[in-house]
């Protein structure tokens, strides 16, 4: 194969973490080959050769800083993200959520990192990561057999998988809002006709219609797959129709609770609810929020149309399931995010086990900068581990993890704040106003302004 690669750097795949990483290593002047394999070799997920394709979700989390996403998009901003400049500037209404237009946010990627002088965009398959030059793999949940089989031969073991799911999308205009009794709202909304003034279109079901919804998800035909093994389902991520069989009642406590969804036409809360988060500023298309699926093709479009005003629903993308690899991040990176044994081979985004958009986006961060550093001759950047950034790369290389499973970030990583004075314990609040101000002196200690070579889209947020 003839790769024709000339820069100083290689970074294999051009999703999230890719793309990232990308830009921040252009930004401190270096030259490099991004190689994206689509649309030379399609995958099972996505369904376009843009970078940065959002597959499954098209939100990255809420942005309220008390939640631990809302903290590391914070410091992901702070530290210069190209991507999560790009989300904000192509979002679409959905609460305290960042949630962007998926074509246009995919599109403004690709555009940046076309237009970006030191980065020459390949489009060809990697079947081979070259071990003497810089590398950054961030090939993804779905990378190549071949990657894989070198990445076993490299690290000693055959690597980990589980396997996800995605949600089916449906078009707006087939719906049947008056007669289904559909409204727009946002929980804590009044409710209504206006879906400019809202975020959500919401589903109501009674308890008769929510029991008939809940025995065909539970009774319907999966698809199988290949070398499937239930446990190996990642938890942040499960089958709505799983999430079904363990009561009658888990979906009203899981993707259909009706918690602050006021029916206008009755001025109560549904006995349960469907929400329908926008996928585009245009308002063409709408994804099932929760409703990870691998029901056949044939069910979906049975079951979930036996929802109120889902008759004749047209469906732009139905849901799927598929393995994702990860390798054990524990045994084989640092917290720089390089491989122990190979110092110019770094990793960024899902196959390093970190679940999860945002996550993705702040390896690739991390791993371009680090890698910038090293080229340098300069230490890592290492961020403290009371900060959100620094409890993700720490947590991925904790050795002490014997059964490294895939996860996203929350409050639990974040060292606990001093003991409250008179107190047994803080209030969950309180508790995560001490832990985010700890997380904002320490980066503010640890990387002061300006700390990359694109550090504006920082400098923007903190003045």
């Amino acid at each position: 194969m003839t790769t024709g690669w000339q820069g100083d750097v290689l970074v294999i795949g051009g999703g999230l973490a890719g793309s990232e990483a990308a830009l921040q290593l252009a930004g401190q002047g270096w030259q490099v080959d991004l190689v994206e394999m689509r649309p030379v070799r399609a995958t099972e997920a996505h369904q376009s050769d843009q970078l940065a394709e959002v597959v499954c979700s098209n939100s990255f989390g809420s942005e309220d800083a008390f939640s631990a996403n809302g903290l590391l998009m914070e410091e992901g901003l702070r530290l210069g993200s190209v991507l999560l400049r790009i989300a904000q500037e192509h979002r679409v209404p959905a609460g305290m959520a960042l949630a962007v237009d998926r074509a246009a946010f995919s599109a403004a990627v690709t555009a940046r990192v076309e237009s970006t002088p030191g980065i020459r965009l390949h489009r060809q398959e990697v079947t081979s990561i070259p071990l003497d030059r810089p590398v950054i793999l961030a090939t993804g949940p779905l990378t190549t057999p071949p990657l894989m089989d070198q990445l076993a031969a490299l690290l000693g073991d055959q690597g980990l998988y589980f396997f996800d799911a995605i949600s089916p999308s449906v078009v707006l205009d087939s719906l049947d809002i008056e007669g289904g009794g559909l409204f727009w709202a946002s929980r804590g909304d009044t409710g209504g006709d206006d879906f400019a003034a809202a975020d959500y279109l919401n589903v109501p079901l009674d308890k008769a219609a929510y029991e008939i919804f809940w025995e065909a998800l539970t009774t319907a035909e999966r698809a199988s797959i290949r070398d499937f093994e239930p446990d190996k389902i990642f938890q942040g991520c499960q089958p709505v129709e799983l999430i079904a069989q363990s009561g009658i009642q888990s979906l009203r406590y899981g993707p259909m609770k009706p918690l602050g969804l006021t029916d206008p036409r009755t001025g109560r809360w549904p006995y349960a609810v469907v929400q329908l988060r926008r996928e585009e500023r245009n308002l063409e298309t709408l994804n099932l929020v929760g409703f990870q699926t691998r029901l056949t093709w044939p069910e979906q479009k049975r079951v979930f149309g036996m929802l109120p005003g889902f008759a004749n629903a047209q469906f732009s993308r139905l849901g799927s399931m598929h393995r994702n690899f990860y390798i054990d991040a524990p045994r084989h990176l640092t917290p720089a995010l390089h491989l122990c044994q190979w110092p110019q081979f770094y990793m960024a985004g899902q196959i390093t086990g970190s679940e999860g958009y945002l996550e993705a986006v702040c390896t690739g961060l991390m791993a371009g900068i680090n890698l910038g550093r090293a080229l340098r001759g300069e230490s890592p950047l290492v961020l403290p581990e009371d900060t959100m950034t620094g409890a993700l790369l720490a947590a991925m290389c904790d050795t002490s993890i014997t059964n490294f499973q895939p996860f996203n970030v929350h409050y639990g990583m974040l060292p606990e704040p001093p003991a409250a004075p008179g107190k047994k314990k803080w209030p969950k609040r309180e508790k995560r106003q001490l832990q985010a101000d700890r997380a904002r002196r320490s980066l503010e200690a640890a990387v002061p302004l300006p700390c990359t070579g694109i550090a504006a889209a920082g400098r923007a947020v903190n003045g």
